[in-house]
This record gives C-alpha cells, sequence and structure tokens, in this order.
C-alpha cells in the first residue's frame, strides 16, 4: 500500500497542536514550531521524521526496505521512510514517537493527562 503525505498529514494531525508548514521549502509538520516530518523532494525522495537515534539505529539494522538514511542525515536523529513499503501502523506509531520528541512539556503533560 502506498501511502500519501495527505494520508501523513491526516495521521499527524489527530495528535494535539500539529500544524501543517514548510521546512526546507517542502511541506511539512511542526508542533509549538519545532519541525518532526517533511517530505523530501531530492533524488532519493522520502518522508524525513524525527527519531531517537537508537530506534533509527534498530530501524536501519532490521533490513526493512521502508526505512533508509543518506549521508546527509548521518548521525542526525532522523530517519528516512520510502511511504511505498512502510506499514501504515508502523508509520502512526513513528509519528506519534516523532510528536513526543518535538513537543513542549506543557502539550505532553496534556496529552497524558487525558490519556
Amino acid at each position: 500500500m502506498t501511502l500519501t503525505w495527505q494520508e501523513v498529514v491526516t495521521i499527524a494531525t489527530e495528535l494535539p497542536a500539529v500544524t501543517e508548514s514548510t521546512w526546507w521549502r517542502s511541506p511539512a509538520l511542526k508542533v509549538g514550531g519545532k519541525g518532526f516530518a517533511r517530505l523530501r523532494s531530492e533524488a532519493e525522495g522520502g518522508l524525513v521524521l524525527r527519531c531517537e537515534m537508537e530506534e533509527k539505529q534498530a530501524l536501519l539494522a532490521s533490513g526493512d526496505p521502508a526505512f533508509y538514511t543518506t549521508p546527509h542525515y548521518d548521525g542526525y536523529p532522523y530517519i528516512l521512510i520510502d511511504l511505498d513499503r512502510v506499514a501504515p501502523e508502523q508509520l502512526r506509531e513513528l509519528i506519534d514517537a516523532a510528536w513526543w520528541l518535538s513537543a513542549p512539556a506543557k502539550l505532553r503533560k496534556q496529552r497524558e493527562a487525558t490519556a
């Protein structure tokens, strides 16, 4: 199943205070003014998503072709995702995790209180 940017937006905007924006002249998602996802228009394409370095290493080590990196992102807490290959539920979990890493503490506390 191929996921589109609009489906990524739909998943992300279910989370508190997510806004559509731009980042490096590309469509992006932000929370509290901080970007956590962007659609790459560069040659390799894909979705750039914030993640913890340990998670990035685990995703790359899994051998799943949905996850990759480029030299530009080496050493940075962002994973590249092929929207043609990623499982929708896995993407939902990764977007949620990216939101937690980027959201201001006040928003995280509000969300924990309503969970």
